[in-house]
């Protein structure tokens, strides 16, 4: 059975999932799910059968459904182990998965866009407030990762070694996310020239939301 990848376009979560499926060349369905006011498609009672809780990206296969990137990368790394997501050295691979959960745990969660929301809209918090919880826990996370690379990196222009990890596919959409919105990005040179070499990489162009069937034309 074809995988059926429920995302959308500009949710990064999901953007890590289809750069495994191309990195992987395994064939999926794209089904776009709108999550842009008014259709927030995700929050409704339909989405909600997919995922209870109601955030992309979600996949099926064989009238299963997966939720949470990193255990859907980890199901298509064990049914379709090569290319390989992981070094395969065990200490490099550890390392890979720590800088990985380090966005999905540590940096992403705290910008994901329900809370931006919550912080403005329940808690009332101005503009400039919101700002400046983006900026600080974006700063913090960034010099983390940096470091990480810093410290643990091999040769190659990937974040560890000659070809892309899940560590990559975790930095890409989380760095543009930041660069989208602006930050200071000076400050972390290595990361920046790991998403360089990502960018420049076949299956990353593939994922990349201006590449997908969902992303709004011109006119």
């Amino acid at each position: 059975m074809t995988y059926r990848l429920y995302n959308s376009y500009a949710n990064s979560a999901g953007r890590r999932v289809r750069i495994a499926l191309h990195l992987k060349d395994i064939p999926f369905e794209y089904v776009s799910v709108d999550i842009a006011p008014p259709a927030e498609e995700h929050l409704g009672e339909e989405f909600g059968k997919i995922n209870p809780m109601r955030l992309i990206p979600a996949l099926e296969h064989d009238g299963h459904i997966l939720i949470e990137s990193m255990a859907i990368l980890d199901y298509l790394e064990d049914l379709h182990p090569t290319p390989s997501l992981y070094p395969a050295d065990p200490l490099k691979k550890a390392q890979a998965k720590a800088f990985a959960m380090t966005v999905a745990a540590g940096m992403h969660p705290l910008h994901n866009m329900r809370v931006i929301k919550y912080l403005g809209q329940e808690l009332e918090l101005d503009q400039k407030a919101v700002a400046k919880w983006y900026v600080t826990w974006a700063d913090k996370g960034l010099h983390a990762l940096e470091t990480l690379v810093s410290e643990n990196r091999d040769e190659g222009p990937y974040c560890f070694g000659d070809r892309p990890s899940v560590a990559d596919l975790f930095l890409v959409p989380q760095y543009a996310n930041y660069q989208n919105l602006g930050l200071n990005l000076t400050p972390y040179p290595k990361l920046a020239a790991i998403v360089d070499a990502c960018n420049a990489h076949p299956a990353f162009v593939k994922a990349a939301p201006e590449n997908q069937p969902d992303f709004p034309g011109d006119g």
